[in-house]
């Protein structure tokens, strides 16, 4: 096959000769084939052969493929451990490799400690005396306090290890510290306290600051609870709508302070660059944008002079924005997401006055339909999708901004009245991350930025208070970002980094 690669630059592979094929390009410096078996191996990528793969990829001279599949191997590790029986024949070495690294996605550090127990039972004749080596790896302080008692401290493993104790008395320590101070910096730099990174990190791009236009980026790390500024726009901006897709955030019209805008920017989070793309067909400030099959779709807004009815969609591979069907109504200051391949936009406000209306997209169809009304209006509102359900949360319904939220299944056609925010808010920022659905900032009651935030937990049915944003603002873009293979920049600072440059 080589030999005829030589002549053709053809190669076939496949399941059964990539691995003799690798180890022979490698030996002969057949970088071509290298390649193409690489690709192919990456393109395999599943839980029950990620582990393999990055170890035959760290055997070899494959260091791309090493790289996506540890970045597999973090993402997915609580998925994998239930599957893998290549998880088993884990060394002490490359598991604890595994387990120290902040990247590792787990919300719980349960997972972690249940995992490092399943591996030990597989062999625990000669395992068990590995233990004081990988709970130190655990973030044993970030547990339930009960979990770690009854299920830690008092497991049988725990108990027969001596080297086990004084990692335990520090846990314990810090636990009580904890629950006595509450949390400190000095979480972020100890192995046994600092959070992981969590998958997305929350972006909020420009905004009002007391009706003076910001440029500043601030990001949110969910599991340390912690916002951090980051860089800075072009210029100030306020009204605009931002998006992420397939690694690129993208600010789209808005008011500059002076004109509303069609323009489109993108920032690509890991180069930290700027390039404007294509505009839009029209100037839209205060619009609703959502992604679905890797379109962004954007609809409503002020044009300047009348309330937008129009909507169109982006194509980030052709660079173009087509017109799609108007909506049933114009809709300024609505919000909208998308669920199980529709897109839902609720409420806004147009020249009748505050929406409590509602319309899904259905873009096999091509066809916008009225859905049933929110139970009040609400201009200025958040929207998600969270869990099968949409949230409608805050706004200003004519008369005051409220605290009340609501829930649509779109089984029933039916909203249904959720617990209250803690604050009223308007032009605030939502998102879905880690599960819980996050609300920041906004106008507050007397049209005050605020810096507060809270999140809503659809498990239990309440909301939370969070940490409070570097300072308020308002009318800002709000996005999710994922998958960033240099989320360090974007989160709280810590001293003696436990990770690597993915």
């Amino acid at each position: 096959m080589i030999v005829n690669y030589s002549y053709t630059r053809i190669v076939d592979v496949t399941e059964d000769n990539v691995e003799e094929l690798l180890i022979a390009a490698d030996q002969f410096y057949v970088f071509g084939i290298l390649r193409a078996c690489c690709d192919f191996l990456e393109s395999q990528l599943c839980l029950e052969n990620c582990l393999g793969i990055w170890k035959f990829a760290d055997c070899y001279y494959c260091p791309e493929l090493k790289r996506k599949a540890i970045i597999f191997i973090l993402r997915n590790f609580k998925e994998m451990v239930k599957v893998s029986q290549e998880f088993l024949q884990l060394s002490t070495f490359e598991f604890g490799e595994i387990i120290e690294k902040d990247e590792l996605n787990v919300k719980q550090e349960e997972i972690v400690f249940n995992a490092i127990l399943q591996w030990i039972s597989f062999d625990s004749h000669n395992r068990k005396k590995c233990l004081s080596l990988l709970l130190p790896k655990v973030r044993l302080s970030r547990m339930n306090p009960n979990y770690f008692i009854d299920n830690v401290k008092n497991n049988d493993y725990v108990k027969d290890d001596v080297g086990c104790r004084p990692v335990i008395v520090d846990a314990l320590k810090f636990l009580y510290d904890f629950n006595m101070s509450g949390p400190s910096d000095q979480d972020f730099s100890n192995p046994l306290t600092r959070p992981r990174f969590p998958e997305g990190v929350l972006f909020v791009t420009g905004g009002y600051y007391d009706f003076t236009g910001m440029n500043a980026i601030e990001t949110y790390n969910a599991r340390a609870d912690r916002w951090v500024n980051s860089i800075r726009e072009e210029g100030p901006l306020a009204f605009h709508s931002a998006v992420y897709l397939k690694g690129y955030v993208y600010i789209i019209g808005g008011f500059n302070g002076v004109e509303n805008l069609k323009s489109v920017k993108c920032f690509d989070p890991v180069k930290k660059t700027w390039q404007q793309v294509a505009s839009m067909h029209s100037r839209r400030r205060q619009a609703s944008v959502t992604v679905l099959s890797d379109f962004i779709y954007i609809m409503g807004g002020f044009d300047s002079y009348n309330y937008v009815q129009t909507a169109e969609r982006y194509d980030p591979k052709t660079n173009q924005w087509t017109l799609i069907p108007p909506m049933k109504e114009q809709r300024c200051a609505a919000a909208a997401t998308t669920l199980q391949g529709k897109i839902y936009i609720c409420g806004g406000a147009n020249r009748k006055g505050n929406l409590s209306t509602a319309e899904t997209y259905n873009p096999e169809t091509n066809q916008w339909t009225f859905i049933a009304p929110m139970r009040i209006r609400r201009d200025a509102l958040g929207v998600a999708a969270y869990g099968e359900h949409i949230y409608a949360v805050g706004g200003f319904d004519g008369d005051k901004h409220v605290n009340s939220a609501e829930m649509y299944n779109p089984l029933t056609n039916i909203w249904t009245t959720i617990s209250n925010m803690s604050s009223p808010r308007s032009h605030f920022g939502i998102a879905v991350v880690d599960d819980l659905l996050f609300v920041v900032g906004g106008l507050n009651s007397n049209t005050i930025s605020m810096s507060s935030a809270e999140c809503y937990d659809e498990n239990t049915g309440e909301w939370h208070s969070i940490h409070n944003m570097g300072i308020g603002r308002d009318s800002f873009g709000c996005c999710v970002v994922s998958g960033l293979p240099n989320f360090r920049d974007y989160a709280v600072p810590r001293d003696n980094d436990v990770g690597f440059s993915l």
